[in-house]
Formats: C-alpha cells, structure tokens, sequence
C-alpha cells in the first residue's frame, strides 16, 4: 500500500509537471504566428440613410424690407441657413444642378445664394440688371442665367461669379418664360411670349380669351447666343416644360386652353404626314393637344381616348412632366381640374400610338399647380382658393384624399426617393410651409419662416439627379395671383391692379 501510494503521489507529481510544461508551450506557441480565433461584434443596422436634399424657400418679412432666403434639409425638415437677400424679392430660380439660387429683387437686383446648410451673407452675389428692363422670370443653367425682359422683348444673359451682364438677345413680343434642360455651354433653351404687350398685366389672367394675338417660342442657341426662327403657339402662354430627354417641348396656352407640342429635335412644330417606321407602324404627330371641350370644339381634335370629365374651360397654368410615366401632369386653373396626358415616345422618337390620351380629374377650386412624385404614382394639386391640397392616383386616375393646409396655396413641390418621400405646400398669404409626407399622406408638420413665403423649389426629386423644377413663377400675366380671384375681388375691388395681384399680403 505505501509503495503504491508513493507512486501514485509521484504520478501526481510527474502529471502536474507535464501539464505545466504543456501550459507554457502553450502560451509560447500563442505568440507566434499560430491562428487565434476573433470576436468580431456585429452591429445593428439603422434606416437606410435619407437622399440628399434640400427646400429652398425665398420669404419677404414686409414690402420695404430685405428678403430672407432659407435652407430646409429634407430629411430632417429643419432649417439649417438663413441669409437676407434684396428688397422685397418677387420671384427665384435654382440652377440645373441645384447648387446655386437666384433671387429677383424689387430694386432691379438678383442675388446670388450659394444652396448650403453653411451659407452666410457675405458668400452671397449682387447683380444689377440694365436699365429699363423689365424682368419676369428667371432661367439658370450651370453656367448661364436669363432673365425675360418683358418690355424690351429680350432675354439678358448673365455670366460668370459674381453673375454679371453679357448681352440681350431679342425675342418675340412681351416674354414671359423661359424653358429646357441645358446645363452646360451648349444646348438649346425656349423663351415663350405673349405676342402682344400688356400695359395692365392682367389681362391673360381676366380675360385670357380677348388676347389679340397668338405667342410664340423663340429658341436660343447656348453656343453662340444666337435666336431660331420663332414657333407659334396659342393664346397666352404662361408656361413651357421639356421632357429630361430634351426630345418635346411644352408650352402652356391659358386663352385657348391648348398645349403646344415642341418636337425638339427638329426645332419646330411636332408636325407630319402620317407615316410608317421601322416597325411597320403608322405614327402621327401631334402639334396640339387640347385641355377642355371648347378647345377640342376649336382644334377638331379628341383625345383617342374621348373626351370624359373634360370640363369647358380649363386655363392650364404649370405642368410637370413625370418620366417614370412620360406623363404630362397640368394644372388647369380656370376648370378646377388636373390633366394627365400620355407624351410616351417610341424607340425612334417618334409619338407612340398612345401619346395624346388625357384624362382629366376633377380637383379643388383654382388648383394653380401641381407635382407628381417621382416613383408616377401620385400627383398633389395646390387648391388656392379651397386652402386644400388634392392627392390624385395616376394609375386609377381617381382621387384618394383632400387635405386642409395652411393658407391659401399656389404652389406645391416633391422630393421622393425612398418610403419618406414629402410634398411642400407654399401659400404667399402665411408664414408657414405644409409638408406632406407621401408615405401615408397625411400632414407631417408646418415649419415657420421669416415673413410670408414668396416661392419655394426643391434642389431635386429624387435625392441623385438634378433639379428638374428650377424657375419659381411671379404673379400676373397669366400667372395666379398671391390671392385667389374671389379674395382678391373682395380685398382690392374688382378692379384689381397688378401690384395688387403681386402683393405679398
């Protein structure tokens, strides 16, 4: 038993200094190149980030005062800047990549604003336009900004930083727009005009019927500054849309209630003889499309798909042009409805056998615009004189749901690229913007500025491209007023001046 228990104690012994050698080789082999195993911690994954994007809002605290310009990031709706600009600034535009806004002041003056969440006054530019213009609206591309001089029949090109004056080049009688989808030097842009000059200012908004003559659309040649043969158009033209393909063109006619089709890439009239392409089928063209019942009386042209819920007069006003549809989507003012019109092209070009199709939706009182959302999916009206923005399906072509906002309304804007997509309702009778969140389409919160709101864009529509929707429009000549017709009868009479109808209240 003992000689047993004094070897196993040895066993023990010896065991336990065998695992202590085992142990130290051990930890030298563990400071060599031999593989250990990490623990890498896995992270929890947020909501996916939000697209870049901004509201750029131009809002006049009073008639005898700078103006405010104010940056709105879109995911967060918070105000990030806020810079004064000139004297009481009547409209805006931002360049084709969004980076930079223009606003027009009531001294004869544009301002610069550099689109950032760290703008400040001194980063800001003043310009001085020539003596005697009379200025309506603005067009930025990345290099260039025209301006319409309305009296003098010309369109101003500014360049360079700060943007300074570079020459006019003529144009038809009294412009009032200008349109397109150049960002660089070259391309080609749209300036539309009246064709007869209003002294009152008011007259395509009154009695755009009694206008008398037709507009036309000069284009103008970005690499040499020099104007085309001019296109006619209808009775008072207020607005003009290209498609991001720069193949059509479309000009808005309040007084005959009509849109113009451009065929860009010929540079006039989307005219022809019925032909035959390379498929076999018969394409026609299509240099009108009439909005009402009276227009299709006027021109002899239906819709191929009838004419259903067309009312008498619809005055169209602004237009987006949605490409994930190639839908036209109008505004028509005066028939307090919307008209979704089908501008599809096929492979070649040409006007597909569905372009034309319109269907027109019954809306608020006076809608004085509208957005489509960029997935096609919706279109929002701005109702100036219900205070309501209406949703509209584009696939059922019905009406989901009205929505009461602040003021009275007269424009709307979108950004959407994700579930959180929002529409900005902007009413120059109130201090505050409406936003909409398209996800559920209800109210999400009102965000307050300094002084009622002249106009707002957004910097893009979808969080990666540019912005399609630059030039803010300034009331009168055919353009809504800050008030609408009734209110601004019973505010200022019914014979209402211009400065009245441009009046912030």
């Amino acid at each position: 038993m003992r000689l047993f228990l004094k070897r196993h104690g040895s066993g023990l012994v010896r065991f336990a200094q065998v695992s202590a050698l085992v142990g130290v080789a051990a930890l030298i082999g563990g400071c060599g190149n031999n593989y250990r195993p990490v623990i890498i911690p896995v992270n929890a994954s947020g909501p996916a980030a939000q697209p870049t994007a901004y509201l750029v809002v131009i809002s006049q605290p009073s008639p005898t005062t700078a103006g405010e310009a104010t940056i709105v990031d879109y995911s967060g709706d918070t105000v990030m800047a806020e810079v004064p600009i000139g004297l009481s600034p009547a409209s805006f535009a931002l360049d084709a990549s969004g980076s930079n806004a223009y606003s027009l002041n009531s001294d004869g003056t544009i301002t610069g604003i550099p689109v950032s969440t760290s703008v400040q006054q001194k980063q800001l530019t003043i310009s001085t336009l020539p003596n005697g213009a009379k200025p309506l609206t603005m067009f930025a591309t990345s290099f260039y900004l025209m301006v319409s001089d309305f009296t003098n029949s010309v369109v101003d090109v500014f360049a360079g930083s700060p943007q300074s004056f570079r020459l006019s080049i003529p144009v038809a009688t009294s412009p009032v727009f200008t349109s397109g989808n150049a960002t660089g030097t070259t391309g080609r842009l749209y300036t539309t005009s009246q064709g007869f000059a209003d002294a009152t200012g008011l007259l395509c908004n009154t009695a755009p019927r009694t206008a008398p003559a037709n507009g036309a659309t000069t284009p103008i040649e970005l690499s040499n500054f020099t104007a085309d043969p001019q296109i006619p158009v209808g009775k008072c033209p207020v607005y003009g849309v290209q498609t991001p393909s720069q193949q059509r063109l479309f000009v808005l006619n309040r007084g005959d209630d009509t849109i113009t089709v451009i065929n860009s890439q010929t540079n006039a009239l989307d005219s022809c003889a019925p032909f035959v392409n390379q498929n076999g089928q018969t394409v026609n063209c299509h240099p009108k499309l009439p909005l009402s019942l009276s227009a299709v009386t006027a021109t002899g042209i239906t819709p191929p798909n009838g004419t259903a819920g067309m009312t008498n007069i619809a005055g169209p006003v602004y237009a987006e042009y949605n490409q994930a549809t190639s839908q036209l989507v109008v505004a028509d003012f005066d028939g307090g409805t919307i008209s979704v019109i089908d501008c599809s092209l096929d492979e070649f070009g040409n006007d597909s056998s569905t372009f034309g199709t319109t269907y027109t939706i019954a809306v608020g009182n006076n809608p004085a615009s509208v957005t489509a959302i960029y997935d096609g999916t919706r279109a929002y009206t701005a109702n100036q004189t219900d205070g309501t923005v209406t949703i509209v399906n584009l696939s059922s072509h019905t009406v989901e749901k009205t929505l009461t906002v602040v003021g009275h309304p007269r424009t709307v804007v979108s950004v959407e690229n994700s579930e959180y997509g929002k529409v900005y309702a902007v009413a120059p009778d109130s201090p505050y913007i409406t936003i909409i969140e398209t996800e559920t389409d209800l109210i999400d919160t009102t965000v307050l500025f300094e002084g009622n709101v002249v106009d707002a864009r957004t910097t893009n529509q979808n969080g990666t491209s540019g912005n399609a929707i630059p030039t803010s429009r300034i009331p009168g000549y055919g353009q809504p007023c800050n008030l609408p017709p009734a209110l601004m009868t019973s505010t200022f009479g019914a014979n209402y001046t211009l400065a009245n109808c441009q009046a912030i209240p």
